[in-house]
């Protein structure tokens, strides 16, 4: 023997108020599931994690420039140096040489230990503006790292809560289609098309003379003329538009 009997034998406002509660509860946890803390720590994280990636290449493509720059200066200053040499040789290989020539020697060489020391300037200003660059990289390197680990903590938790609530729902899911199936098919209608125009709430309790679905107290003529219809008759909150549950048909009130 099962208990179907007596539930069927129920008040159908009895099982329907029952059906809002579980659609109540199944939004709770979905909300719940979708606001875990976590989830909205980890989205803030993977928000400045990108931040940091997208900065970080910055500086690497500056590095770069930097470094490009550097390797430019090098391959100047090895000319420079080797003409400098060459020509230092030719000038003390040619004492007898003439004065014009000797001169003209020398000047290029004056000329080119003045560029020596316009690379070495130029060099110095690349390499104060590496250093820097290179310290913030490192920093934002670990950053990312430890980004990467509390990410990862995170993911864990989230994973550990969705499968905790996950199979919450699943019962009360079943239990909700369960006490859904007992339900007069024009009163199930009835009941989904305000639930979806309504916020997810197509059935309240009438608490005293207040509706528990809108909250807002009814008039007491109304109150008197609901709690004094037949029990097949639905009564609706004139305020929202709700259908109201007494207490003597399972509104626990």
């Amino acid at each position: 023997m099962t208990d179907a009997s007596p539930r069927n034998e129920e008040h159908p406002l009895a099982v329907l108020i029952r059906v809002q509660d579980l659609d109540t509860a199944i939004s709770q946890h979905e909300h719940r599931r979708a606001a875990l803390p976590e989830r909205r720590e980890l989205a803030e994280l993977n928000a400045r994690g990108a931040a940091v990636r997208r900065r970080t290449a910055e500086l690497d493509e500056r590095g770069a420039e930097l470094a490009g720059g550097l390797a430019h200066l090098e391959e100047q200053t090895t000319a420079v140096v080797a003409r400098r040499r060459a020509l230092e040789d030719r000038l003390s290989g040619a004492r007898g040489a003439a004065g014009r020539d000797l001169a003209a020697i020398e000047s290029e060489i004056g000329q080119l230990r003045s560029r020596l020391g316009q690379l070495e300037d130029e060099e110095i200003v690349l390499l104060e503006e590496q250093e820097p660059l290179e310290a913030e990289r490192d920093a934002h390197r670990a950053e990312l790292a430890e980004l990467a680990e509390r990410a990862a903590e995170l993911t864990r938790r989230i994973a550990e809560a969705d499968a905790e609530i996950d199979g919450e729902l699943v019962s009360l899911r079943a239990a909700r289609g369960d006490q859904a199936a007992l339900l007069p098919e024009a009163l199930a209608r009835r009941y989904e098309d305000l639930r979806a125009r309504l916020g997810g709430t197509g059935a309240a309790r009438l608490i005293g003379d207040r509706c528990d679905g809108c909250h807002l107290t009814l008039p007491s003529a109304e109150v008197d003329r609901i709690r004094h219809l037949p029990p097949d008759a639905v009564a609706t909150c004139e305020q929202c538009g709700r259908i109201l549950v007494r207490a003597s048909l399972g509104g626990d009130a």
